[in-house]
């Protein structure tokens, strides 16, 4: 039997009621379901400054570390990115900037060498973050990441979500559930 894979998922944003961290909850459980081992962590335990060379000269702060190798022990990511003026969010970007930036004696990018990624999205506007995506998807392949063809933009999110944080619209939070399942299933073949 094929070890398990390792997936790291996580929100561009830090709101305590995000509607994107509620989407990474049901992707995670479909990629559980695929048999995953999912790591939903929170941006916001990992303050970071905004990415600067100078400070970068000056050493590599202590969570873009952390992140680093939280990146580096996973196969797959998980990424629900809201969008903000039709793009991602400065918190999303500056974190990808900081973990591509390669630490004393490692090679270029490789936080990101073989990753898979699944990219979802929820927003209040009516294409639930798409243009985000598009955005997000640019940079990801630029850097080296496989990113799978299905996504999912759930739009005016702030009327999706139940009082328990699930989607109202089944059929949605299925597939939700869904991409989250690809994600472990495509990352479980290319490792085995």
């Amino acid at each position: 039997m094929s070890q398990s894979p390792k997936l790291l998922a996580f929100a561009g944003s830090t709101r305590q009621d995000s509607f994107n961290k509620k989407l990474v909850k049901a992707a995670a459980d479909g990629a559980r379901e695929a048999g995953a081992d999912v790591t939903i962590i929170d941006l916001k335990d990992y303050p970071l400054p905004l990415f600067d060379q100078d400070l970068e000269a000056e050493g590599m702060p202590a969570n873009v570390l952390l992140l680093k190798q939280l990146f580096k022990d996973h196969q797959g990511l998980i990424i629900a990115s809201p969008e903000y003026n039709s793009s991602i969010t400065p918190l999303l970007k500056n974190t990808l900037d900081w973990v591509s930036r390669p630490a004393p004696n490692e090679s270029t990018l490789a936080a990101f060498q073989g990753k898979v990624v699944s990219l979802i999205s929820a927003s209040p506007g009516a294409l639930g973050g798409l243009r985000g995506l598009v955005h997000l998807r640019a940079i990801l392949g630029n850097i080296g990441v496989i990113v799978l063809p299905e996504q999912i933009a759930v739009p005016k999110a702030h009327e999706a979500f139940d009082s328990d944080g699930s989607l109202k619209d089944a059929t949605l939070h299925s597939s939700i559930r869904q991409i989250g399942k690809k994600l472990a299933e495509t990352v479980r073949k290319l490792v085995s």
